[in-house]
């Protein structure tokens, strides 16, 4: 992440490192979605949309994704889309893209159980979701 509003010391403005995506895509959409977020939280009722970019840049956060080339998503070339059009709640939801919250099958499944080793996995993953779900 960086940081657009010149907070951050030294001459890098990375105020934090993502890792642990599952591929590019996964990357660009995160970073996409956080930037959308960033964006809408600069947003005030009635703002023009230079309004709205001169906030972001003032006080918003960036998201790049490093070492992916020209395939990499770069906020610049949609900043002008996102301050003239508000986004929906889903298109500025980073938080369930984010890698950190994801759980590899072995976290979900625990520690073995040697008289269940034949069971299905299933109904357990199942489950936690849906204990989850309820939790929100």
């Amino acid at each position: 992440m960086l940081d657009q509003s010149g907070a951050s010391e030294g001459d890098d403005d990375v105020v934090e490192e993502v890792k642990g995506f599952l591929d590019l895509a996964h990357a660009n959409a995160f970073a996409r979605a956080y930037v959308r977020d960033s964006i809408e939280r600069c947003r005030v009722p009635g703002a023009a949309d230079r309004d709205v970019l001169q906030s972001w840049f003032a006080f918003g956060e960036n998201a790049e994704v490093v070492d992916a080339g020209e395939e990499g998503w770069k906020s610049s070339t949609e900043l002008d889309d996102f301050a003239s059009n508000p986004a929906t709640p889903m298109e500025r939801d980073w938080r369930t893209l984010d890698p950190r919250r994801l759980v590899s099958d072995e976290e979900l499944a625990g520690p073995p159980d040697e008289n269940d080793q034949d069971e299905d996995d299933d109904a357990f993953v199942a489950e936690i979701i849906r204990h989850r779900q309820q939790e929100r």
